[in-house]
């Protein structure tokens, strides 16, 4: 099959992204640089070159593949390629529905594409609209409240310690040690840090003070697989720093040349907590209505019941097992290399269509 990938490339690395595509990559047309904004995890969310020619090379292996940046040029060159399927792992860079933006053109366009769709990646992007989704089908998720200026803000209807995020974003991006707050003063200092530096809502969530996993979904329907359940481990943590899986602990503190040893997978559970870890995964993944993949966040509060956090219907999917990347890791504990998760995917969008 003809197949695009559609990705989005880490800044300090675009020139050289498209001018590496593979043999079988048809000519690409010239990178146009977007203005971005300049902190410190501005680009959290987007892909390094290797994991973009990794998954090249992985999609490659049975297919012919061409290599599209999802930029201004985007539609235009859909219109002219019209691959028979995308797959798709960008991630946008403005506005809150800017996950579903690609996924939309294809749609417009009638193009098969990876992954869930527009209203699905837009909704889990919203934090607060996924969590409102999963309590009506009463999915336990922390407490929550949204605040968009400090006005709003006279007490909390649960007491702190809380959990203070950006409302829109992904990969840790705007979760940092200080975003567990202990005090009043923490907290308003919190949101106004979110309201300010991200100009967008901040989430402040009930903390649960329990264990914390990650687990991969694979597939639609009936055939949803629940890949080996990863926990993450608090402990592996430099002293001192709050339990909680921070952009620092993401990206700064676990190094491939100096890894953490922040994950276990599969993880040591009682049979019952695992069942219950599994069976509310499903039903957020059902309710939410995902497709061929997703990632989602699990932590255990006082009394040990398994709640949702948060949903990632485009998993991170770095290709260097010292790179401590959950989906690959939880794949590679089932047994799935990382070209045969991929094309699992591939394969699985491919069936929702007719295609195969």
């Amino acid at each position: 099959m003809d197949v695009a990938l559609v990705y989005n490339v880490k800044k300090e690395e675009t020139d050289i992204a498209e001018s590496d595509s593979h043999p079988s990559s048809l000519q690409q047309t010239t990178h146009t640089q977007t203005q971005l904004s300049s902190s410190v995890d501005a680009y959290a969310e987007w892909d390094t070159i290797d994991t973009i020619h990794a998954v090249r090379d992985a999609i490659a292996l049975r297919h012919s593949v061409t290599l599209i940046e999802a930029n201004e040029q985007t539609f235009e060159k859909f219109t002219t390629l019209r691959p028979e399927i995308v797959f798709n792992i960008a991630e946008g860079r403005f506005g809150v529905s800017r996950e579903s933006q690609i996924p939309s053109m294809l749609e417009m366009l009638n193009i098969p594409y990876t992954g869930s769709d527009p209203l699905t990646l837009g909704i889990c992007l919203d934090k607060s609209r996924a969590k409102e989704i999963l309590s009506y089908y009463s999915v336990p998720t922390p407490k929550f409240i949204v605040v968009s200026s400090l006005s709003q803000l006279e007490s909390l209807a649960f007491p702190v310690p809380a959990m203070v995020k950006p409302l829109f974003e992904g990969s840790s991006k705007g979760i940092f040690n200080s975003s567990l707050v202990q005090t009043d003063k923490e907290l308003f200092s919190q949101i106004e840090n979110v309201l300010t530096k991200y100009e967008q809502p901040a989430l402040v969530e009930e903390f649960l003070p329990g264990r914390e996993f990650t687990v991969a979904m694979l597939g639609n329907g009936d055939d949803v697989r629940v890949l080996p359940i990863v926990e993450i481990k608090f402990d592996s943590l430099p002293i001192g720093v709050n339990p909680i899986y921070s952009y620092e602990a993401k990206w700064i503190w676990d190094q491939a040349s100096n890894p953490l040893e922040i994950f276990e997978c599969p993880a040591k559970l009682d049979p019952h907590i695992k069942s219950e870890i599994e069976f509310v995964c499903r039903r957020a993944y059902n309710v939410l209505r995902c497709k061929d993949w997703s990632r989602i966040d699990v932590r255990l509060d006082k009394n040990g019941r398994a709640n949702i956090i948060e949903i990632n219907p485009l998993p991170g999917i770095l290709p260097n097992p010292e790179d401590n990347s959950c989906f690959p890791k939880a794949a590679r504990a089932a047994g799935l290399g990382y070209s045969e998760m991929l094309n699992f995917v591939l394969d699985a969008a491919c069936k929702r269509y007719g295609l195969i």
